[in-house]
């Protein structure tokens, strides 16, 4: 192969890697300033790693009560929020069976025997966790087609946590 060839191909990968990349970066952004915002109900797991500094692995309950009768494969769920965006479980979703008033999909994915919503884990700044040890919720945007983004954790009453710099924002 020639020289000039190596490098056309080369400079396409790299458009390539870097086009997809810009796309899904695109994609989280869109879903983050459009998404519906969304409370997962948590049930925490243990709040540290040695290696990785302080983070609370998250465990969504929606996904216990999902995971009894869970299929082998991934896909989409429906489900309902309440009057203070909680939401609940309704069902799988069909593509034959349409979206009611109200419904809103949520995609999970099959991983061994465990149903995962997203994101699993939340890091934040070490010698914080005390702002982040009453966590209640995981609060999420959500797109249209049920792909998810954990932006924060909120309390029992759904207040925002973090320092208080970050609590106290909007």
């Amino acid at each position: 192969m020639s020289n000039l060839l190596k490098h056309i191909v080369l400079f396409g990968m790299l458009f390539a890697v870097l086009g997809t990349e810009i796309f899904m970066g695109s994609k989280k952004e869109m879903t983050l300033a459009t998404g519906q915002a969304m409370l997962l109900e948590l049930v925490p797991r243990d709040p540290r790693s040695l290696m990785q500094g302080d983070y609370m692995v998250l465990r969504y309950k929606i996904a216990q009560t999902f995971e009894a009768g869970s299929p082998d494969k991934d896909g989409l769920l429906v489900v309902m929020l309440d009057d203070n965006g909680v939401a609940t479980y309704k069902r799988v979703h069909s593509p034959v069976a349409p979206l009611t008033a109200g419904e809103h999909l949520l995609r999970y994915r099959k991983r061994g025997r465990g149903i995962r919503l997203g994101a699993e884990s939340y890091f934040f700044q070490e010698g914080h966790a005390k702002y982040y040890s009453g966590a209640k919720y995981g609060e999420l945007r959500v797109s249209e087609l049920g792909d998810s983004i954990l932006v924060g954790l909120r309390g029992q009453e759904r207040e925002r946590l973090g320092p208080p710099s970050l609590a106290s924002a909007p």
